[in-house]
């Protein structure tokens, strides 16, 4: 039961990025900022490190996560496309028209994220305690971000406050599920690089076509470029302090 235990502590987390979001929303743009750079700090610190070790750990073949990666970049892109939820940003940017539906598929992605979060919890306590309370660790720090990202997408698609705050009860509930849903399962090592290169490239197109853009496109500024890399830092050191 202890992935479950620290899962919880996940919730409380992400509650309260979720609310520093609201909090500060007039200050969404910066907000936005950091949370493109914490994305890109979880891709590149996190999971993709994380794919190499398991290619060298299990000798798989790289195309494998590589073409995961390169579907979940994909599938996100083609879900907005199929559903008008993106309808062309630059003409968004340029009127000031806003799409919720936008933001509410974008904070059900990151929701789906948080799942998986707490899958990866359950799954590095099947390995040992040790790299379970590591993992765990990790997840709770950057999940601050996923609250808070998931109310900086609501908000800056023009959601209702109300609906903002369903969507992040269900984004803090998310982690404890999925901890809770390893105690069902065991996934071997090939199964692992799927997930993780398919979830690195889901991230990369929410932080490359949604957070950035709409981070810089009426407020561009050298404050929100220099959080975008703050993001990028805090994860980074968070990722030493796992690792060490």
């Amino acid at each position: 039961m202890l992935p479950t235990i620290f899962a919880l502590t996940t919730f409380f987390s992400t509650a309260l990025g979720g609310f520093f979001a609201l909090k500060y929303r007039d200050h969404l743009h910066r907000i936005l900022g950091f949370t493109a750079g914490v994305l890109l700090g979880v891709i590149a610190f996190d999971l993709l490190p994380e794919i190499f070790a398991l290619l060298n750990s299990t000798k798989s073949d790289p195309v494998v996560p590589m073409i995961a990666l390169v579907i979940g970049f994909l599938t996100f892109h083609i879900v907005e496309k199929l559903t008008l939820i993106h309808s062309a940003h630059e003409g968004e940017y340029e009127h000031g028209h806003k799409h919720p539906r936008v933001g509410f598929f974008s904070a059900l992605a990151l929701s789906a994220h948080s799942f998986f979060d707490g899958i990866g919890i359950g799954l590095a306590f099947q390995v040992n305690v040790q790299v379970g309370l590591a993992v765990a660790i990790a997840v709770i720090a950057h999940d601050f971000s996923d609250g808070l990202n998931t109310v900086s997408l609501m908000l800056s698609h023009k959601n209702s406050v109300r609906k903002t705050l369903w969507v992040l009860a269900l984004d803090a509930l998310a982690p404890v599920a999925g901890a809770a849903s390893t105690l069902l399962f065991r996934l071997n090592g090939t199964q692992l690089l799927v997930y993780l290169g398919f979830f690195a490239g889901f991230l990369l197109y929410i932080g490359a076509s949604d957070i950035l853009p709409e981070a810089h496109s009426k407020h561009p500024s050298r404050i929100t470029l220099l959080l975008t890399i703050l993001g990028v830092a805090i994860i980074f050191g968070i990722s030493r302090v796992s690792i060490g």
